[in-house]
């Protein structure tokens, strides 16, 4: 089921370090562009790419990324256009797992059996759908899993040892650990805490721990994978991508190599951290 999420962490647990997972907007500031930036992701160091649904009311998305899933509608980005988008990425790429991000209202709206058929098809590995909490499982997490894909799951500084459990029932693929309260790219997360988070989170599950919101530079994500096993990144990158856009929110001749760069640089500062044999074991390397 996690086949290609499996293989990615074990390659980053082979070569002593946390795995790099970026995340990038579909469609965002078009589909062409954003098909260029998806394909440039694994190549500039990425191990795992989120690819996020455009939704118009989004609820743990910072400004950044609501400005993305904003571009991306004003360009007709839709569910089913993100589909073939990652159709098109597994022509050239059937390593990199990609795993789709997002709100479950589009989800809902195009059909849940006919939206996991077309995503397996697609070659999606997994779904992170951030407002559909564990009692809601039947909806969409089983479903999901009984076809195959992860149903991903977040963890939050306010998520206790008694609920804890219940978020990691059905979780498959990784954990995502948010590292501060609030929505994405607005805060710097506490180091220090992260690691104490993580350490909880991984006394109760063998799946890997990846933390994201608020690592926006390399020496950011090189903190995180002291303690994690993986880092994600994704306010950071969209913020790169709209810097980058001309008048009218259009892509500029280099608004695609923003993109890798701030990767290129992300995935340094991970690999310079190197996991200790102790850590590796006890992550089941």
């Amino acid at each position: 089921m996690t086949a290609r999420i499996d293989a990615a962490f074990a390659r980053c647990r082979a070569e002593g370090r946390a795995a790099l997972v970026t995340y990038v907007m579909a469609g965002d500031p078009d589909p062409e562009t954003s098909l260029k930036v998806l394909e440039a992701l694994p190549k500039a160091g990425a191990d795992i790419v989120e690819f996020g649904l455009p939704f118009t009311d989004p609820m743990a998305d910072g400004p950044a990324i609501q400005a993305a899933g904003l571009r991306a509608l004003k360009a007709g980005q839709d569910l089913q256009g993100t589909l073939a988008l990652v159709r098109r990425f597994r022509e050239g790429d059937d390593r990199t797992p990609v795993v789709l991000m997002g709100y479950y209202n589009p989800i809902h709206t195009y059909g849940v059996p006919r939206f996991l058929e077309d995503a397996q098809a697609a070659g999606i590995d997994g779904l992170i759908v951030v407002d559909l909490p564990p009692e809601e499982d039947d909806e969409l997490c089983l479903p999901a899993r009984e076809k195959g894909l992860a149903f991903i799951r977040l963890a939050t500084p306010t998520t206790d040892d008694r609920r804890l459990p219940a978020v990691l029932a059905n979780t498959a693929g990784f954990v995502y650990y948010v590292s501060i309260t609030g929505v994405t790219g607005t805060a710097t997360p506490d180091f220090g805490r992260v690691s104490q988070a993580v350490a909880r989170i991984t006394a109760h599950t063998d799946l890997p721990v990846v933390v994201g919101f608020g690592v926006k530079t390399g020496a950011h994500a090189a903190e995180i994978a002291r303690g994690a096993d993986g880092v994600v990144v994704g306010s950071a990158l969209v913020d790169a991508l709209a810097r980058s856009l001309e008048a009218g929110d259009r892509a500029g001749s280099g608004t695609v190599e923003a993109v890798a760069s701030l990767v290129r640089e992300l995935a340094e500062g991970v690999r310079s951290t190197a996991k200790g044999p102790a850590d590796l074991a006890a992550r089941g390397a």
